[in-house]
């Protein structure tokens, strides 16, 4: 494992604070950069103004970090799915991208990528071994996936950061679909914040019950007796609770299925502990999306027909 990670998070200082008064901004925090913009020029009608995280200026210097944890691996759709979830995070004030790929070392294309973003990033690499590893053909379900990544990630949190930063963590793969709200709700998680997710398990969605505000059971077909039968994409968990727990972590040998639920019952968490956001869990806000497997049947006929390809290399 390997990683490296850009500049330190950027902070508003006093003076600048000064100069933008108390007045309703939306900011972005890049990568030694500062983007402040007016809801004015992002023409937030209050319609989608709900979707941004529009805080007063004042208020930035104490605004959590949420660290999203991405596992991504080699495949001729990868750049196009990072290239689409790093305009969503692009809207999301103090976030820390944490990029784990599956492989032996980090690749030039990640690694260019995310040094072309705007968005505080820390690139990491694990391998994951042979007998684990999915096949193309293989199906969905058959092999876990990202394990050793996440665990990757979970390493380089307990030794970067302080039990007393304010953090959320949450895990984010590349080729689901987020709204901006989910963000600005996991932002103030106390232990584990928890949500439906759209297009999960075979279902149109799966979701926690709720009852007078406490989860009491889960709304899904695969194994509803789980002790937390949620999606990877339907929690956030505290920093605090990550550097708690260092025993924490995911593993190839959980039961099919029960990589989330298996890792949050590490924590000794009771469904008490949880809190249902998305309007009570009532609203969808992630979806779990997956992108057509691309298939290029033509590649070798083009060059039978035109000769060599006159960009080999080029990045796709």
């Amino acid at each position: 494992m390997g990683y490296k990670t850009k500049a330190d998070p950027v902070r508003l200082g006093e003076s600048e604070l000064e100069e933008l008064g108390d007045q309703g901004l939306v900011v972005n925090v890049f990568n030694e950069k500062v983007s402040v913009s007016s809801c004015h020029y992002l023409d937030c009608s209050i319609e989608n103004k709900r979707d941004y995280e529009t805080i007063d200026a004042r208020s930035l210097k104490s605004l959590s970090i949420i660290y999203v944890i991405t596992p991504t691996y080699a495949r001729l759709e990868q750049k196009a799915e990072l290239t689409r979830f790093s305009h969503t995070l692009l809207h999301v004030p103090n976030i820390h991208w944490i990029v784990i790929e599956d492989s032996p070392e980090k690749t030039v294309l990640v690694q260019n990528f995310l040094n072309r973003t705007r968005i505080h990033s820390t690139h990491l690499y694990a391998a994951t071994p042979s007998e684990y590893k999915m096949k193309r053909t293989d199906p969905h379900s058959l092999k876990p996936r990202g394990v050793l990544q996440r665990n990757a990630a979970l390493d380089w949190l307990r030794e970067n950061t302080s039990p007393d930063d304010d953090g959320v963590v949450y895990f984010a793969d590349d080729d689901n679909t987020y709204s901006l709200q989910i963000f600005k709700e996991m932002r103030n998680t106390t232990k584990v914040s928890i949500w439906p997710v759209g297009l999960a398990a075979n279902l149109r969605y799966e979701r926690p019950k709720v009852t007078n505000g406490k989860v009491t059971g889960w709304y899904t077909h695969f194994k509803p007796n789980r002790p937390f039968a949620t999606d990877m994409a339907g929690f956030a968990i505290n920093l605090n609770l990550i550097h708690q727990h260092p025993e924490a972590k995911f593993s190839n040998t959980f039961a099919a299925g029960c990589q989330e639920s298996t890792f949050l019952t590490l924590f000794n968490l009771t469904l008490n502990d949880l809190e249902p956001k998305a309007n009570m869990c009532s609203e969808v806000l992630v979806w779990h999306t997956r992108t057509e497997k691309s298939k290029t049947p033509f590649e070798e006929l083009m060059v039978k027909l035109y000769g060599a390809d006159a960009y080999p290399n080029i990045e796709v």
